[in-house]
């Protein structure tokens, strides 16, 4: 498997959570239940988006601010 990226749209959040855990604030912060969520291995950042009716785009900024990512890699 080769790198993972943050924006990745086929990114687990279980794997998202595990490769940058500063980003579990960020779900918490928006009172998510993901954090430890049994579907966290299937789920993706536009599944937990659309569960919580959150803007992608805003929340994924947040999440790759949080991250130390900058905003480069945003699609």
């Amino acid at each position: 498997m080769g790198e993972r990226h943050l924006d990745d749209p086929d990114l687990p959040l279980e794997d998202m959570m595990a490769q940058w855990p500063q980003t579990i604030a960020v779900f918490l912060r928006h009172n998510m239940l993901c954090v430890g969520c049994l579907v966290g291995p299937f789920h993706t950042l536009t599944d937990a988006c659309a569960e919580y009716h959150l803007d992608h785009d805003l929340f994924l900024i947040e999440l790759m601010d949080a991250a130390g990512l900058g905003r480069t890699r945003i699609r």
